[in-house]
């Protein structure tokens, strides 16, 4: 985790689909000054929550995480939330994780002070077991999830974000205004999991994105092209850190329309439109 008086945060984001329901499950450690809180936030295709607990309740050994009695890690998922007006319970079982060739941030994970760091644990695994959010139950069989995380002291000013998973593999795209050493610049990290091939693109091998203001984004490297588009959705609020504090307020697609398409050498090796799109969209014109 990252430490310092400025503010800092480390979290998970765990996605959850199949044909027919979206749960994403975010656990999270928080600290501003000497104030430390966690939090769990919970999204759908229907609404969002969000629940506090005392910075004590939160446990971290490797690849593990606890809160209260919520379990977080590679083999699954387990929550107990009782909160007023929520109750949340059930398991997940994950199996045959698949973890990228080396970290997504490449050389860039060395480089101190960086605001935001970004993880990738696992771009497909299948899902199984039921959760209950109210009395209504989100179940998976042989379902698709995806894994990933961010630490650091704030997420970006701007950016975009997306994730979707295929019959033939899964994506995940991010261009980001970066600050650095008093300057800013646009990052771009991207991987096409397609037939267990991957495809990666990002700024330190030479990508370059545009981003237009009605939600489509386009990732050029070498001969390769990413591109995805929303076509429709309107985003649950989540919380998000600034300073290490979670003040701001984001908008989250978790089940929404989009079209990708990747092409590589002239060739298009892959576009759909899809329904079941995640996309995060901050980005000002």
């Amino acid at each position: 985790m990252v430490s310092g008086k400025r503010g800092w945060f480390y979290g998970w984001y765990f996605k959850c689909q199949s044909d027919t329901q979206t749960l994403a499950v975010i656990p999270a450690v928080h600290q501003t000054g000497k104030r430390r809180s966690c939090s769990i936030q919970v999204i759908t295709e229907k609404q969002s929550w969000t629940v506090t607990m005392p910075g004590k309740a939160f446990r971290r050994r490797g690849r593990m995480i606890s809160i209260g009695k919520n379990r977080f890690g590679g083999k699954g998922i387990r929550l107990a939330v009782h909160a007023p007006g929520l109750e949340i319970k059930g398991k997940l079982r994950f199996a045959d994780l698949h973890p990228l060739k080396y970290n997504i941030m490449g050389p860039f994970s060395l480089v101190p002070l960086l605001e935001c760091r970004h993880s990738i644990w696992s771009m497909r695994h299948r899902v199984n077991g039921t959760v209950s959010i109210n009395g209504e139950a989100y179940l998976f069989d042989n379902g698709d999830g995806y894994w990933e995380g961010d630490r650091g002291r704030s997420f970006p000013e701007e950016y975009v974000w997306t994730q979707c998973s295929f019959p033939r593999g899964s994506l995940m795209l991010s261009v980001a205004r970066i600050p650095m050493a008093g300057f800013h610049f646009q990052g771009v990290i991207g991987v096409v999991l397609l037939d267990s091939m991957e495809y990666r693109l990002a700024t330190y091998l030479g990508a370059k994105a545009a981003v237009s203001g009605n939600g489509l984004v386009r990732a050029v490297q070498g001969s390769m092209e990413l591109e995805a588009e929303l076509l429709d959705g309107t985003g649950k609020p989540l919380r998000a850190p600034a300073r290490g504090d979670m003040v701001r307020t984001i908008r989250e697609n978790a089940a929404c329309r989009a079209r990708y398409r990747f092409r590589q050498n002239g060739r298009t090796l892959l576009a759909f439109d899809t329904d079941r799109a995640s996309f995060e969209y901050e980005y000002r014109e």
